[in-house]
């Protein structure tokens, strides 16, 4: 357990690590002008349907801080409360690092940040580095900056602290439990809880998909991406925002890990079967083989990371819309009823998350230990001589 310990630790390291590089970016999608609109109605209040999906289509991206909630003070004074996070850019005057708090919230792209000689500004989350003399982004018909190009982002984002945490977390109690197991002594404490599900993920996943002899080779990769994905999942529901597994890049870094241990793993008969494979006639077999190596280098990655991403993306815009109908049927059913129904509904999804917290983790972590399988599986002989001459004699002792 001590080594399992050691590799699931490099192995967070790693992930987080590959992450770093503007996790945000993969997922986030131009809005246009209608955004900057949707916190000055009204004070900030957001009241029609429209300022609902803008104000929830934001949250469920990466952002460079922590927006808690907002207020309206007594003297109209929109009041946030949160906590920034490092911003680390990448511009033409070299790398610049401050907190996010320079931009006072601010994601219009309406206050610029100097540092270092270089002029940036926050647009729909993304940084921009205003062109040398321009002291305000300009638009094109389809409201792209015109006068700003991109920054590298290494920024600490929320996905990316998330991760670390996550990453910390795995470390401190595997290690307890590695430890307790060095001892030859009982879990105790929050290890009893972890024991279960570490021999229900060694028995139950490993075990029937990898085979007797081979899943411990993997049982570092599969109890990492489990918890991993689990505790990220939980986040998820908590005030706080986080959207870890609702990120692409987050869910492509996964699939790409899934990925290149399957195909490392792959022995002699994997690579056989697949690109040249036995029993088939010969005119067939290239068809084959592309089909096999779109499956296992394209579909199957594909499929482990959007199953991932859009449950989790789903699962989270239903629960705010959810809540956001003491909003919309305010009219019908008046403050108090519309809040009653609100909260009924959100906190019957609640529980269905806390489920689907649960089994997107195990779903990964099966199809994961699956594919591993079938790159590690030996093959019989005698199966790469069968023909389908064999498969009509079969047919025809059993029936006739």
């Amino acid at each position: 357990m001590s080594k399992a310990y050691v590799i699931t630790a490099l192995l967070s390291l790693v992930f987080f690590t590959s992450m770093g590089v503007n996790a945000q970016e993969v997922s986030e999608t131009e809005h246009g002008p209608a955004h900057e609109e949707v916190m000055d109605n009204d004070g900030g209040r957001i009241n029609t349907s429209e300022e609902i999906n803008e104000y929830i289509q934001h949250h469920l991206k990466d952002a460079h801080d922590f927006h808690v909630f907002s207020y309206t003070s007594d003297e109209g004074e929109r009041k946030h409360v949160g906590f920034p996070l490092p911003v680390m850019v990448w511009t033409t005057e070299g790398l610049q690092v401050f907190m996010s708090s320079k931009f006072h919230h601010d994601d219009a792209g309406e206050v610029i940040v100097e540092s270092g000689g270089a002029r940036l500004v926050k647009l729909h989350s993304k940084i921009y580095e205003l062109d040398a003399g321009a002291n305000a982004l300009s638009f094109d018909e389809e409201h792209h900056p015109t006068n700003a190009h991109k920054v590298l982002d290494f920024s600490i984002t929320k996905s990316v602290f998330g991760t670390l945490f996550i990453g910390l977390l795995l470390v401190i109690f595997f290690g307890r439990l590695a430890k307790e197991y060095k001892k030859k002594s009982i879990p105790t404490g929050f290890s009893r809880v972890l024991e279960p599900l570490v021999i229900y993920i060694r028995d139950e996943i490993a075990r029937p998909n990898i085979g007797e002899h081979k899943h411990k080779k993997f049982m570092p990769y599969l109890l990492t991406v489990f918890f991993l994905i689990w505790i990220a999942n939980l986040l998820g529901l908590t005030p706080f925002g986080f959207n870890i597994t609702g990120q692409l890049a987050v869910t492509a870094c996964l699939a790409i890990f899934t990925l290149v241990i399957y195909l490392a793993s792959g022995n002699k008969d994997f690579w056989m079967h697949m690109l040249w494979m036995p029993g088939i006639p010969v005119i067939f077999k290239p068809i084959l083989a592309v089909i096999e190596l779109v499956g296992f280098l394209l579909i199957k990655p594909f499929s482990l990371l959007m199953r991932l991403f859009a449950n989790i993306t789903a699962g989270h815009f239903v629960l705010m819309s959810l809540i956001a109908l003491m909003i919309t049927l305010k009219a019908q059913f008046g403050p108090i009823g519309s809040t009653g129904v609100s909260l009924f509904l959100a906190l019957f999804i609640m529980v269905i998350e806390l489920l689907v917290a649960f089994l997107q983790a195990f779903i990964f972590t099966m199809l994961s230990a699956l594919f591993i399988g079938m790159a590690v599986a030996e093959h019989d002989h005698e199966e790469h001589a069968h023909t389908p001459e064999d498969d009509i004699d079969e047919v025809r002792e059993r029936f006739i």
